[in-house]
C-alpha cells in the first residue's frame, strides 16, 4: 500500500501544491490540512482538511487548533505527517505526541526571531521552550538553510530527532517556463499597469514592515531622485496582514513611482518585464520562493543579507546583498544594477543555473520522499524512539 502523507500548513499552503503533486508522482498518497481555501486543492485532486488558528498572536484558538488537527489525523489516518510554518510545526507534535511520525520543516524563523520589537524579544524564551517540547514528538526536522539548523543545534531544539538541510520546497522548472510562455507579454502588462517604457524594479512579498516594505519605499524615493523614470512595482497582499500590514497611506505617498497591484497570480509573466528584483526582507527566511522564481527568470536580484536570501544570492555575482533596514544601501545597490544593464543581465543569467542545479522540484521531492520512507520503515520496525523528553530537556 502506498505511503500516506498528510501535509499540514497555514494560509499559504496552496503554494505547496506542486510539491505535493511531485510526491504523488513518486507513488505517495497525499492529503493536506491548512487554513486557506479548499478550491486549489480540489482542482488538483488532493484531499484537503480545513482547520483554524490566529497566525498573528497567541490565544485560546491555538488549543482549539490542536484539537482540530488531532481530529483531522484521526479521520485521515496518515502514515507520516509533514508540517510547515511556525504554528503548525508546534501544533502537530503537541497534539499527537508521537502517535504518528512527524517531519517538521523550518521554513524560516519568522517574526519572533526577526523583529526587534519588545513583544518579539519577550516571546523568544517561550518559543524556545515550545520548540524543545515539540521536539519530544518529532521524528525528523528539515531545515531550508544551514543558519537555521545551526541555531536549533546551538539552543538544543532538536531533542532526539534527526535533522537534514533541504533547500526550499523546490520549483517546477518546466512548469514555470511553460507558464511564462502562455501569459501576457511584457508589452501587454506595461499597458495594463500604465508603466510605459519605465525601468521596472519588481518586489513580490507580503506588504508588511517585517518584509522590509517601509525600507523599500525610502529606497525608492532615493532611486527616483537619481532616475526619475524608474517604477517600483509592489505585488502582494496587504489587507490580509493584520497588525503587520504597511500603512496604505505610506505607499500612496510614493506615487506615481511606486505602483502597488495587490496579490496577483501571474508572477512568472511580471518577472518578464522586470529589470531587477528587490527583496528587502527583515525576516529570517527559509528559502524564499520568489527569489527562486526571479533567479529562474534570469532577473538580477538585490536582497537583504539574511538567512535564506544568501543561500540563493552571492553578492556581486548574481546580484547584491545589502544590510536589512538600510534604505541607502538598498538604493545604492539598485542604482548600481540599473546603471550597468549589461553587467546586471550577466548576473541574472548566472542565477538560472543555480536554481536549476540546487532547487529543482524533482531533486527536492526525491529527498523528501526518501526521508518519509526511511521514517516509516523505522516506525514499522519499532526502531524509532518514542522521543519522550526529560523535564530538564524542556526547560
Amino acid at each position: 500500500m502506498a505511503l500516506h502523507l498528510l501535509c499540514v500548513g497555514g494560509e499559504d499552503h496552496a503554494l505547496r501544491i506542486p510539491f505535493l503533486a511531485a510526491l504523488q508522482n513518486r507513488g505517495l498518497r497525499v492529503s493536506a490540512a491548512g487554513t486557506g481555501a479548499v478550491s486549489a486543492f480540489a482542482k488538483n485532486g488532493i484531499p484537503y482538511h480545513r482547520y483554524q488558528f490566529d497566525r498573528f498572536g497567541v490565544s485560546l484558538s491555538d488549543r482549539a487548533a490542536m484539537g482540530q488537527l488531532a481530529q483531522v489525523v484521526k479521520h485521515a489516518r496518515p502514515d507520516v505527517i509533514q508540517t510547515f510554518d511556525t504554528k503548525p510545526n508546534l501544533f502537530a507534535p503537541l497534539a499527537l505526541r508521537g502517535s504518528v511520525p512527524i517531519v517538521r520543516t523550518i521554513n524560516g524563523m519568522g517574526w519572533v526571531f526577526s523583529s526587534t520589537e519588545l513583544k518579539a524579544l519577550a516571546f523568544r524564551p517561550v518559543y524556545l521552550a515550545m520548540q524543545r517540547l515539540a521536539a519530544c514528538w518529532t521524528a525528523a526536522t528539515v531545515f531550508q538553510n544551514k543558519t537555521d539548523k545551526n541555531f536549533f543545534h546551538r539552543y538544543g531544539l532538536l531533542g532526539k530527532s534527526s535533522s537534514v538541510v533541504i533547500g526550499g520546497s523546490g520549483i517546477d522548472v518546466g512548469a514555470f517556463e511553460a507558464t511564462r510562455a502562455h501569459m501576457a507579454s511584457p508589452a501587454e502588462l506595461r499597458a495594463e499597469l500604465g508603466l510605459g517604457d519605465a525601468e521596472i524594479v519588481l518586489t513580490v512579498s507580503r506588504l508588511t514592515v517585517q518584509k522590509g516594505i517601509a525600507t523599500l519605499l525610502e529606497a525608492a524615493k532615493i532611486v527616483h531622485q537619481a532616475r526619475p523614470k524608474v517604477r517600483f512595482l509592489l505585488v502582494g497582499p496587504r489587507e490580509s496582514e493584520g497588525p503587520f500590514a504597511i500603512d496604505q497611506a505610506l505607499i500612496e505617498g510614493h506615487a506615481p513611482y511606486v505602483v502597488a497591484t495587490g496579490a496577483r497570480t501571474d508572477i512568472p509573466a511580471l518577472l518578464g518585464l522586470a529589470d531587477l528584483f528587490a527583496f528587502p526582507t527583515e525576516y529570517r527566511e527559509g528559502i524564499p520562493r520568489v527569489l527562486l522564481e526571479a533567479g529562474l527568470a534570469g532577473v538580477p536580484i538585490v536582497a537583504s543579507r539574511m538567512p535564506g536570501c544568501d543561500d540563493v544570492v552571492t553578492d556581486d555575482w548574481n546580484g547584491h546583498l545589502v544590510p536589512p533596514r538600510d534604505p541607502r544601501a538598498l538604493a545604492a545597490a539598485i542604482l548600481d544594477l540599473l546603471q550597468d544593464s549589461a553587467r546586471a543581465k550577466t548576473m541574472g543569467q548566472r542565477s538560472i543555473g543555480v536554481v536549476r542545479r540546487e532547487f529543482d522540484l524533482n531533486f527536492v521531492a526525491d529527498r523528501y520522499a526518501e526521508l518519509y520512507r526511511q521514517l516509516l520503515s523505522r516506525s514499522r520496525s519499532n526502531d524509532m524512539p518514542a522521543a519522550a523528553c526529560s523535564s530538564s530537556e524542556v526547560q
